[in-house]
């Protein structure tokens, strides 16, 4: 058997002592910041004995714990009970582990009352990914048009004070799928909860107080930390030694492998440029047999003459940065300068050909294109009055815009978003419809925009392939996440449209942490529930003669974010219900799993 070869000492010595100097540098300064922690004083509130690093309470500077809002704790009911605040609501702290980098929270609601909650209450955690992680299983209710005879659902009957009407059970969710559901019952809940041997799950009672315990949010505390505390993390976790022993073997074995590396790059960048060169040719035969029918094309040194060098920035976005322009006729224009393409550059050619040749009052009109090597922009009508959104989500009553303009707003969206539905020999699918993308002119005329999401296919094709969900959370129609609801259509535009509805009668956004009273953190179901018992909607700014006219925008935005993509309207549909009267509207069901924290993970999917 042939030997295995003994290491050299003088390659050992020559990699181990740029790692020592590292190791000791880090040191130094990992020394100097815990330093800097320990003239912090260790605090106390209600059950949490011990508040320190990275934890702070609101009084303490920032440099007394991690300097992200997150990690900030508040003492209230007389220094009784810490809070912190999880967007999109706030937690109460029962416990936290610094051994086991866990904390326990519970929500306030339940903590109040003795029933069940009606409402989401786990954190969507989407800002931040890489800072927590939940620690905890999790309970699904669910309502059942018929009762469901199995031991794995629990009646919740006896304290549950829902108004469905309908039976509402519990059941352990870590590793239930839509499809194993029974065909009469639809998930309303998705709750995280500890369970670990204490508490049981056979009655309604057992599940508050389960509940009750509250559950368990892990925090990575290899954030912001300098390299010595992360050797030390790794050597007091076992896997991550056995990563870091790895990643010191793959340093000895560098240098050996460099000439590999090399030729592998050399190959990247050989294929890299034989893809570009096909791209741009793709594009360019593409132009040549379309320059008729396409807006006007524009050399790249004529978009840096119409920017001045790209000297006012309007936005960015995740397809590319948009920049005030003028043309030599003296016209304003806004010009996105695209990200490096992927594939073949379709996205480009489908974006020039369909969206060129769209004339509608209410989409944004394409004027020209770049496409010059690697560079490419596509050159909109400037819109003075920028996006719909610093009217919708306005703080300063200076952007407050009258209730009848609203209306009319709503009115052209829905018409333009109808527009590409139906009015062209393509349907168009936007998959991205929020303030953001709703322009507006110098006359306040909406203009839909940003197709960088958007989908083509023929007018008689009712269903459209979707590989994974597109769109901005709290817009996405829950079949772009729950295939087992129905196929991708047009419908999941009216959904995007409905919360967008919701969001311009309400002046607000669909999640608010800090409402009043609980019911009202989930917009939707506080305006259902309002329409359905007959009360007055208490909104801000409305005349007696504009309430109707709100009132008619709510009903037809809950029509709008119905479940069942089937059961919404058309856009057609919209627009003639918004043009009627409110006699001849009806109330929708009630609105079920539409709010983004009762769907799991991080769905940000621009």
């Amino acid at each position: 058997m042939r030997k295995p070869l003994p290491l050299r000492r003088n390659s050992i010595s020559r990699g181990f002592w740029p790692f020592l100097f590292f190791f000791l540098l880090s040191f130094s300064n990992s020394h100097a910041l815990r330093k800097e922690r320990k003239d912090c004083p260790s605090s106390s509130c209600g059950p949490v004995v011990k508040i320190t690093h990275p934890f702070r309470l609101k009084q303490y500077p920032q440099d007394c714990g991690r300097p992200e809002p997150e990690f900030e704790l508040t003492c209230e009911n007389n220094n009784t009970q810490a809070l912190i605040h999880l967007p999109p609501r706030r937690y109460y702290v029962q416990e936290i582990s610094y051994k086991h980098n866990k904390i326990r929270l519970l929500d306030p609601a339940l903590a109040s009352s003795s029933s069940l909650p009606l409402y989401n209450s786990p954190p969507s955690l989407n800002y931040s990914f890489s800072r927590w992680h939940f620690w905890t299983q999790r309970l699904v209710f669910v309502n059942c048009s018929q009762p469901a005879n199995d031991p794995s659902y629990v009646a919740t009957a006896p304290c549950n004070h829902s108004s469905l009407g309908t039976p509402v059970y519990a059941m352990l969710g870590n590793s239930i799928f839509v499809s194993q559901l029974h065909t009469s019952c639809r998930v309303v809940m998705n709750l995280p909860i500890i369970l670990d041997g204490i508490g049981n799950l056979t009655s309604c009672s057992g599940i508050h107080d389960v509940l009750m315990r509250g559950f368990y949010v892990h925090w990575n505390d290899a954030y912001h930390l300098t390299a010595f505390e992360i050797l030390l993390w790794a050597f007091e976790n076992p896997y991550l030694y056995e990563l870091l022993g790895a990643l010191i073997g793959v340093f000895y074995l560098l240098p050996r492998t460099t000439i590999g590396i090399l030729c592998f790059l050399v190959f990247l960048v050989y294929k890299f440029q034989r893809r570009h060169i096909w791209m741009d040719t793709t594009i360019e035969e593409f132009l040549a047999g379309y320059r008729f029918q396409t807006p006007g094309r524009y050399s790249y040194s004529n978009i840096k003459k119409m920017t001045k060098d790209f000297k006012e920035k309007l936005g960015q976005g995740g397809y590319g940065t948009v920049f005030k322009g003028k043309l030599s006729t003296g016209g304003l224009v806004a010009i996105k300068m695209l990200k490096n393409s992927k594939g073949n550059g379709q996205e480009f050619i489908n974006e020039v050909a369909t969206i060129g040749r769209i004339h509608h009052v209410n989409v944004v009109r394409l004027i020209g294109f770049c496409s010059e090597g690697s560079k490419r922009a596509l050159i909109y009508e400037f819109m003075a009055n920028g996006s719909l959104e610093k009217y919708v989500f306005m703080h300063e009553k200076i952007n407050n815009l009258c209730w009848n303009k609203m209306y009319q707003i709503a009115l052209g969206i829905a018409r333009g978003i109808e527009y590409l539905h139906q009015g062209c020999d393509i349907r168009i699918l936007h998959f991205d419809i929020k303030p953001h993308n709703i322009l507006l002119d110098e006359k306040f005329t909406p203009k839909v925009s940003d197709f960088g999401l958007a989908k083509f296919y023929p007018t008689e094709q009712s269903i459209v392939s979707v590989t994974a969900a597109r769109g901005t959370m709290g817009y996405i129609a829950p079949e772009l996440l729950y295939k087992t609801l129905g196929g991708v259509s047009h419908k999941s535009d009216v959904y995007s449209f409905g919360i967008l509805l919701l969001e311009m009668t309400g002046r607000r956004k669909n999640i608010d942490a800090f409402a009043e009273h609980s019911s009202q953190i989930y917009f939707p179901l506080w305006v259902y529930d309002q329409l359905h018992k007959g009360d007055e909607l208490v909104m801000t700014d409305i005349a007696d003669n504009d309430k109707e006219t709100a009132k008619k925008m709510m009903i037809v935005a809950l029509w709008c974010i119905q479940l069942i993509p089937t059961e919404r309207p058309s856009m057609s549909k919209v627009i003639e219900m918004l043009e009627g009267s409110i006699e001849d509207l009806h109330m929708p069901p009630k609105p079920l799993l539409s709010s983004p924290l009762m769907l799991d993970g991080d769905h940000s999917h621009n």
